[in-house]
């Protein structure tokens, strides 16, 4: 499993939007030349986030974009699908069906499983991670991901216990 150019720098640029201070904005070449990406590549960024409605331009010589919504209304598992989607979907097992036309496990199959518990485990944590979680630094960042880690496994050894 990878992580993406499109999630990661979208991400990114998501992040430096949000650590502008409330009435200033970031020009795709202010972006460009912050993330060391192209102004294209930027635009297309910014064009993907604000048709999802994670940021607005704003007119002007000195527009540029905006949160659309406060930090912490930015739900982290839903920009991240929207710039690459999900790992795991309904339609996956009909996209790779090899050379025939239909999956030739598509009766019985352990694999999808498999990916259907890696895409819940990871919807179950991204869920909980709002932007306003990521603007400060590393080391801040760091400990509250910690923490919620530490939650969602003390939350799932709990379930285990008590179905077991």
């Amino acid at each position: 499993m990878k992580i993406t150019s499109q999630e990661e720098y979208g991400l990114r640029i998501l992040l430096r939007i949000a650590r502008c201070h409330d009435e200033e904005s970031m020009s795709i070449q202010a972006l460009s030349v912050a993330e060391g990406l192209s102004s294209a590549y930027v635009a297309k960024l910014t064009r993907i986030l604000r048709q999802a409605g994670f940021i607005n331009s704003t007119p002007g010589n000195i527009g540029g974009y905006i949160l659309a919504k406060p930090a912490t209304e930015i739900n982290i598992n839903q920009v991240l699908k929207t710039l690459g989607g999900s790992l795991y979907t309904k339609d996956f097992c009909s996209d790779f069906t090899g050379a025939s036309r239909l999956c030739t496990n598509s009766v019985d199959c352990s694999v999808r499983s498999l990916w259907q518990m890696i895409q819940f485990s990871i919807d179950q944590l991204l869920d909980k991670i709002q932007l306003s979680d990521l603007i400060g630094n590393e080391k801040t960042s760091d400990n509250l991901l910690s923490q919620l880690l530490l939650q969602h496994q003390y939350n799932a050894n709990l379930k285990n216990q008590l179905i077991g």
